[in-house]
């Protein structure tokens, strides 16, 4: 529902970040070694004081269809440059005490952007492990992917709102689509 308050997984409000910008900066990590992974069903989660999440102000619930729903896409308008993410990912992959080859690893929102999800906010940014049985040089592989389309699916289709599937990801990816009755 547009204007409903969105809240974290802990009870409180998803932090909004600043939105889209022309010109991205290297934001500020956690300190090293202040975050820890959470493990669900084997999958690795982020830590909620580290990662809690962010929205963009730019997608709300009344512009779906000139935002995350328009026809050619909005995520590749908005994505921070690579120069900029990928000091991030190395700051942040210390943060979370990330040992890991880089490669294996993606530096991935919370919050999707395909779910209007803040595209450099230090809150909605995480260094996320490949999933277990991953094959180490085969590239990125996790099971978050596939739940974020099919969430922004939803959201696209008025099924779900986006409030509805943003809470549903900050308070646990591995069971949204469960607790949206999309599976």
């Amino acid at each position: 529902m547009a204007g409903a308050p969105v809240t974290a997984g802990s009870g409180g409000a998803i932090a909004v970040g600043a939105g889209p910008q022309k010109h991205y900066t290297v934001q500020q990590q956690p300190p090293a070694g202040s975050c820890h992974y959470r493990y669900e069903k084997g999958e690795p989660l982020e830590d909620p004081k580290c990662t809690p999440g962010a929205i963009s102000p730019a997608v709300t619930q009344v512009n779906l269809k000139s935002t995350i729903c328009r026809k050619g896409g909005y995520t590749k308008d908005i994505r921070p440059p690579a120069s900029i993410t990928g000091k991030e990912k190395k700051l942040n992959a210390a943060s979370y005490g990330y040992k890991g080859p880089m490669g294996e690893a993606e530096y991935d929102h919370l919050i999707s952007l395909q779910l209007g999800g803040d595209p450099n906010d230090y809150r909605n940014l995480w260094v996320e492990p490949a999933d277990p049985g991953h094959t180490r040089s085969q590239g990125i592989n996790n099971k978050k992917d596939p739940v974020e389309t099919k969430l922004h699916t939803a959201v696209c289709a008025g099924t779900v709102t986006l409030a509805a599937a943003r809470q549903a990801v900050v308070t646990d990816w591995t069971t949204a689509l469960q607790t949206l009755h999309l599976n």
